[in-house]
């Protein structure tokens, strides 16, 4: 087998329940969630186990997501499973980063904590993102740049899928040139902002200050960095990686290409759902993409990397 990379989903895999069965059957994935919720003062079994509006809120969604990776995560190392390059999408950079030893997990959940307080202050209201299958990045590059107002692609997700951001009227508009162009659908996305566009700048910026007050550690195995798709090995540059992220695009499809060109074949999602899992095959079909979402998924994940 070759190298093994875990990986980390962002905002929008959330759903009622995530992390619940770690939580009741594991000891380690429970104190997690205690020391998450006496951090940032937020019951965060309640809202990561129960029907409520907030898990869909960016400044809960988010620390909600970051609660239940570092749970997962616990329980992985506890059982012996190492990655040697960590990697994850948005949000899930802070997953990566704790995965890799960077940044601990008692800062990452305050950091995330007001991460999606920035964001959700950036743009309380308007903004929005749709996802366009079918079409080359430079073709929606160049309609983008062509679109009134402010639109951008905010996610390479993989092959054939790739995400723009913007203002609502703008990002509309881009989508109707775009299915003029031959996009096979443009889907709107259920997110409550323009993620990963300019009109997040100023919550980058906010964020700094705030990562400008931990400490950057040494690392244990490299990461992938969201905003340059390539292989970070200190942390000389990290709290600007995690500033420009916020308003930049997500370069995921790049990301998960250069992995594999290192000799990465085998991922290892650690979160809700299986949306990571699915962009990687569609990346590369030889990769072999795993997923810990679920309890009964950790012992099936580890009879598939015992008998590789």
């Amino acid at each position: 087998m070759g190298k093994i990379a875990f990986i980390f989903p962002g905002q929008g895999a959330q759903y009622p329940g995530m992390g619940k069965d770690f939580y009741e059957q594991e000891p380690l994935a429970r104190e997690v969630f205690d020391k998450a919720s006496s951090i940032t003062g937020l019951d965060l079994p309640a809202i990561c186990f129960t029907e409520n509006h907030k898990l869909d809120m960016t400044e809960y969604t988010q620390i909600a997501m970051l609660t239940v990776e570092a749970a997962i995560l616990r329980v992985l190392e506890e059982r012996g499973i190492r990655p040697d390059v960590t990697a994850g999408l948005s949000l899930g950079e802070y997953g990566a980063m704790v995965a890799c030893g960077a940044i601990r997990a008692e800062e990452a959940f305050a950091i995330v904590r007001r991460r999606g307080i920035y964001m959700q202050e950036a743009v309380p209201v308007g903004g929005a993102m749709a996802a366009v299958l079918g079409l080359s990045g430079e073709v929606i590059r160049e309609v983008c740049e062509n679109t009134p107002g402010m639109v951008s692609i905010a996610n390479y997700n993989c092959p054939g899928q790739i995400v723009i951001t913007g203002e609502t009227d703008a990002v509309n508009h881009a989508g109707e040139a775009l299915k003029e162009k031959g996009a096979k659908r443009v889907v709107p996305l259920k997110v409550s902002g323009p993620f990963h566009s300019q009109m997040l700048t100023e919550a980058g910026k906010r964020l700094r200050k705030d990562l400008e007050r931990i400490s950057i550690h040494e690392f244990s195995v490299p990461y992938v960095a969201n905003l340059t798709a390539d292989f970070v090995t200190s942390g000389d540059n990290v709290r600007e990686l995690l500033e420009k992220q916020i308003s930049s695009p997500v370069k995921w499809q790049q990301s998960v290409e250069r992995m594999a060109a290192e000799g990465v074949d085998t991922f290892v999602e650690i979160g809700p759902g299986k949306t990571l899992s699915s962009f990687v095959r569609k990346t590369d079909k030889t990769l072999r993409s795993l997923n810990i979402d679920r309890y009964e998924d950790l012992e099936t994940c580890m009879e598939v990397l015992a008998n590789a």
